[in-house]
């Protein structure tokens, strides 16, 4: 399958096959996808907490509202920065680096034929600070997104599409 055909495939996946296993090749698979996204100044700030324990997993669900797709996904991996690996010029850039990586890990899951769905964390502060406490984050750890990842039990295809007015040509 072409990168092309993987992208218009990928989609918010909210239904999942409930008790499906993610092996643990999928997931490392899925992690190198994210690691390898570019960053500024190569400064690689990210770091990924992969969640399977259900209890945890309703501990987000509780303290985040967008996340009720957890009842049935297999597992979920959460993005977070280290503020610390930043500095100089790639000082404040984790978000479009965690956000590469995150985009990274969207794909290659589809690829692989596993669904996902992003939630953000960043910047919600209380979202932000419930998220610290329940991983017993340290400061210079900044969560910033929650993915769901399972065997979709939805349809597949993409909702987005080429819009020709939202590109402005300079030549």
């Amino acid at each position: 399958m072409s990168v092309n055909e993987i992208i218009k495939k990928r989609k918010s996946i909210r239904n999942y096959k409930q008790g499906e296993i993610v092996t643990e090749e999928q997931i490392k698979t899925i992690l190198e996808a994210g690691m390898l996204a570019p960053s500024a100044c190569n400064s690689r700030p990210w770091e990924f907490i992969v969640v399977r324990n259900r209890e945890k997993l309703e501990e987000i669900m509780k303290i985040h509202p967008y996340t009720r797709m957890l009842k049935t996904a297999s597992l979920v991996i959460i993005t977070c920065a280290d503020l610390n690996l930043q500095s100089g010029i790639s000082k404040g850039f984790f978000p479009q680096d965690c956000g590469a990586a995150t985009q990274n890990i969207l794909l290659q899951s589809a690829e692989l034929g596993l669904g996902t769905c992003w939630c953000g964390v960043y910047p919600r502060e209380q979202l932000i600070v419930n998220f610290r406490k329940i991983f017993e984050l340290p400061s210079n750890i900044m969560p910033f997104g929650v993915i769901a990842v399972g065997v979709p039990n939805e349809e597949w295809g993409s909702r987005g599409f080429y819009e020709e007015s939202k590109v402005k040509w300079i030549d």
